[in-house]
């Protein structure tokens, strides 16, 4: 967050400008200028910023937000520089507290994988995806690892042994190069998943199906979040309301997806992708699920020997701002998300 600090040369300046800072305060609450990270295309694991944006929520609270549009890496090297406050990218950030960097997550969003593998309609089951190749994001990425996981735990398959992995940064890139054929399977979230679905494609799976997942999770650095305590709690406010807005209603949730989520074409897709996701979220975040985002990224590092096997996670809580998150969700009456577990087990 910028704070901006002006000097004076006169009394008789400064009585000027705090005269029309008064003036201004009386036709309209000021606003804090607040910026946060956006993926490129929009994503279903972000509804709640869309909607906390586009229906007043964040302003509502006095916060004057926008949101930056960049590729989830490039989000999580701009709140550590300084040039972004807040970002929604929570295994990104689980990489960077483990690597010593000062982060605290402030709130949740998605409380449910939103994953898919969708196929070409030749791909009858997983199965059928050995030999084949598989259109992901980039290792260490929920749109990688969440995939890879239910593949591996659930079918018995490994990447680079029982099927090909092409990275792609955009899901809609994924889309085409299965048109194409290109590959012949991807990692979709389930908003691009139903527009595949319109191509002549078919979801397989739902990774929500086999393992439970938060996403969407916001962060920011810790001295922000240190030194800015009410408005961390603006922004749990701001996101606890849109959550609860998009559960029922469903006309203005339509509106935020088909602005925010650039592959949306029609009111019909936008329909079918909040009838399958308007119940997936929450504002607060579990103990359970918010472990596993870090233990995740832990086991990936030891992969990539980055961190030492045998050194276990430190206490997840030591990342997460929940003196203020589980206390500001009390005070508004926030209602905790009723979600059902996973349906499939191995």
């Amino acid at each position: 967050m910028r704070i901006v600090r002006f000097t004076f040369a006169s009394a008789a300046r400064a009585a000027a400008v705090v005269a029309l800072t008064l003036a201004a305060a009386a036709g309209a609450q000021a606003q804090t200028k607040l910026t946060i990270g956006k993926v490129i295309g929009g994503d279903g694991f972000h509804v709640p910023t869309y909607v906390a944006l586009d229906e007043g929520f964040f302003k509502a609270e006095g916060l004057d937000v926008t949101l930056v549009e960049l590729q989830a890496s490039a989000q999580v090297a701009a709140v550590l520089s300084g040039n972004l406050d807040c970002a929604p990218i929570p295994s990104g950030g689980a990489q960077a507290a483990l690597s010593g960097a000062k982060i605290m997550y402030i709130v949740g969003e998605s409380l449910k994988s939103q994953w898919t593998i969708t196929a070409r309609q030749d791909i009858a089951k997983p199965e059928d995806l050995k030999g084949k190749t598989l259109g992901l994001g980039r290792p260490g990425g929920a749109d990688y690892d969440e995939a890879q996981a239910v593949l591996h735990r659930f079918f018995h398959m490994d990447a680079g042994k029982d099927y090909k992995v092409i990275s792609f940064q955009g899901e809609p890139e994924r889309i085409a190069a299965m048109v194409n054929n290109d590959i012949q399977g991807a990692s979709l979230s389930i908003p691009h998943a139903v527009i595949a679905q319109q191509t002549g494609l078919k979801v397989l799976l739902r990774t929500g199906d086999y393992i439970p997942r938060a996403g969407g999770t916001i962060w920011c650095m810790q001295s922000f979040v240190e030194q800015h305590p009410d408005t961390v709690k603006k922004i749990i406010r701001a996101i606890a309301k849109a959550v609860m807005y998009f559960r029922t209603n469903k006309a203005g949730s339509i509106k935020v997806l088909e602005h925010h989520i650039g592959s949306i074409k029609t009111d019909a897709e936008a329909g079918a992708i909040w009838d399958q996701l308007h119940d997936s979220y929450g504002a607060e975040v579990p103990k359970d699920l918010f472990r596993a985002i870090l233990e995740s990224r832990r086991l990936t590092m030891i992969a990539a020997r980055q961190w030492p096997a045998d050194k276990p996670l430190p206490d997840p809580e030591a990342f997460l701002a929940r003196n203020l998150l589980d206390p500001t969700l009390k005070e508004m009456d926030y209602v905790p998300a009723n979600l059902a577990a996973p349906t499939k087990s191995n």
